[in-house]
């Protein structure tokens, strides 16, 4: 958490103090790793069907939002989020505040996804600016106060000088510098070998220069999710690697920020070799979420979990609704996406009265959903449902609420 700077330990106020911006050792090692990340990034985005998979973009989309919070230590509740998107906020202020800086995270990303052109353009000062405004834009006054009692601007670089822990970010003048320097560098991207290095760097070197006066944690990982946007199709997430293990990503990043190490540290003011290994961890992270997805969307497991699922249903609840009978449409939309309602009656066997109850209460549940009551069924994966169809992606939904 950054505070105001009473002086000054050591002034950044030149670009040359925080080369280099990206690695240029080793690269061929960071090149494989992006290789197989983009080869299973393309596999997992032709997996399932195209309704699943939007409905697996809308828990990504709440996981982001919550895992990036939580980084901040300013999480709340995935049951609390999912309550606000319906506007049902908690009587408690503090949760209330959540929620909203929940929603807001949301709102923002699904905007900020819409104006991704290139990975190089969302790397960029300009769009990393239009993230913190989108993202604080929508809070009111009293949801952007720091913990100093300063009032959040939206999109305003910094006025002041500040302190993040050990570190000191660039002086609050030089920091239009520095972003110019990271646009001249990260806006030549080229190549989709180098994109994913490219990514982490920045997110980094962002984070480095800490350009507002808060919010700056949010705001780049926001940026850094548009930026491989275009890669990940919004089917896995970075923010989840990132806040399982919050203390290594902290520490990672304080590493990266270290000075040169040497002679063979490269001629950077700052070290070459802890940017090359930040970016490994980097890389390694999304690599491990990929592979995670990869085998949480796996069709034959997910057609027997829908099984357990209705199984389950019926054991706890005693609803007769709950019928076997409906396992096989279920698993049908899992592959084929969705089914008229008829077409899911008949393929229940059940008596046409009966079918509709199963019907409707799958509905009311919120594993099917349907845009009218005339129009086809998909699939949809409500919080409570998640421990059974997708176990270990969202943990947190199933615990007990505590706010």
């Amino acid at each position: 958490m950054a505070s105001i700077a009473p002086e000054k330990v050591m002034a950044f106020d030149s670009v040359h103090q925080f080369e280099p911006l990206l690695p240029v050792q080793r690269l061929d090692e960071l090149r494989d790793i992006t290789r197989a990340i983009f080869e299973k990034a393309a596999a997992l985005r032709n997996a399932a069907s195209e309704p699943v998979r939007d409905a697996v973009r809308e828990v990504v989309r709440s996981m982001n939002s919550y895992y990036s919070n939580l980084i901040e230590g300013q999480g709340t509740h995935p049951i609390n989020i999912e309550r606000a998107l319906r506007m049902d906020f908690s009587t408690k202020p503090d949760v209330a505040r959540r929620q909203r800086l929940a929603t807001a995270h949301i709102e923002a990303e699904i905007e900020l996804e819409q104006r991704v052109t290139t990975e190089a353009a969302a790397l960029g000062s300009a769009f990393l600016q239009e993230a913190h405004q989108s993202l604080y834009g929508r809070l009111g006054e009293q949801d952007r106060l720091s913990d100093e009692g300063r009032v959040i601007v939206p999109g305003e670089w910094r006025k002041v000088d500040v302190r993040v822990g050990r570190h000191q970010p660039p002086t609050w003048e030089s920091v239009p510098r520095f972003l110019a320097r990271m646009d001249e560098i990260y806006g030549r991207l080229k190549g989709l070998d180098a994109v994913l290095y490219t990514v982490a760097s920045a997110h980094h070197r962002m984070m480095w220069t800490h350009p507002f006066e808060d919010g700056n944690g949010r705001a780049v990982r926001l940026q850094t999710h548009c930026a491989m946007h275009l890669l990940g199709g919004g089917m896995w997430s970075v923010n989840r690697g990132l806040a399982r293990d919050r203390q290594r990503y902290y520490l990672m990043l304080d590493e990266a920020d270290s000075m040169r190490q040497g002679d063979l540290d490269r001629r950077g003011n700052l070290s070459e070799k802890m940017l090359w290994q930040w970016c490994r961890y980097f890389l390694g992270v999304c690599l491990d979420q990929v592979d995670f997805m990869t085998r949480t969307l796996d069709l034959e497991q997910l057609s027997e979990r829908l099984g357990s699922w209705v199984v389950l249903q019926r054991s706890r609840l005693g609803a007769t609704e709950y019928r076997e009978e409906a396992i096989l449409p279920l698993q049908m939309l899992a592959a084929a996406g969705t089914l008229s309602r008829g077409e899911f009656s008949r393929m229940t066997g059940l008596e046409e009265r009966t079918a509709r109850k199963v019907i409707s209460r799958l509905l009311k549940d919120g594993l099917l959903a349907s845009q009218s009551h005339r129009d086809s069924l998909r699939l949809a994966f409500p919080l409570e449902s998640l421990s059974v169809l997708f176990p270990n992606l969202y943990p947190e939904a199933a615990a007990a609420v505590e706010d």
